[in-house]
Parts: structure tokens; C-alpha cells; sequence
């Protein structure tokens, strides 16, 4: 029976794993980075709803809405707090 239950929580796992795609942020020292507030008050400025925000090893991460209220996970170099695409 735990087989049965452990098999979806597995795949779960493994889609979260996987639902970053091919996003890399270029690498800078983290006393290069700007603080993640001005990326939320820029985001706001540019219509965007910002529900939450993570810091990843070399971006930050934004779950949102964008201006044409698209739910996005955006990616955002820290430094120039420009959004990084898919690669």
C-alpha cells in the first residue's frame, strides 16, 4: 500500500523539479545583487501583481501576474534586474 501511495508523490516531486526549464541567470557576486524590493516595486510600476517572490542560487523568482494578467514564474537577474528567458 505505501508503494501505491508513495508513486504520486514521487512524480509530483519530480514535476517541481523540472518546472524551471532551461533558465539560468548569469552568475555575480551576491553584494552585486540588487535588493529583491526594487525588482517588486519595478515589477508594480510595469503592472505587474507580484504574489510571491523566491531567491534561487543566481536569480530571483516571481510568481505573479504579468501586465496582461498572465500567471508567469519569471526569472530576473539580480543584478540588473532584467527578466532572464527560457533557454
Amino acid at each position: 500500500m505505501i508503494r501505491h501511495l508513495l508513486a504520486p508523490v514521487l512524480l509530483c516531486a519530480a514535476g517541481v523539479a523540472f518546472a524551471h526549464g532551461n533558465v539560468q541567470c548569469p552568475a555575480s557576486p551576491k553584494a552585486e545583487w540588487k535588493p529583491h524590493t526594487d525588482l517588486q516595486a519595478k515589477l508594480v510600476k510595469e503592472g505587474w501583481t507580484v504574489r510571491r517572490m523566491e531567491m534561487t542560487p543566481t536569480c530571483y523568482e516571481v510568481y505573479g501576474k504579468d501586465p496582461q494578467g498572465k500567471r508567469v514564474e519569471a526569472f530576473f537577474d539580480p543584478k540588473t534586474l532584467e527578466r532572464v528567458e527560457e533557454k
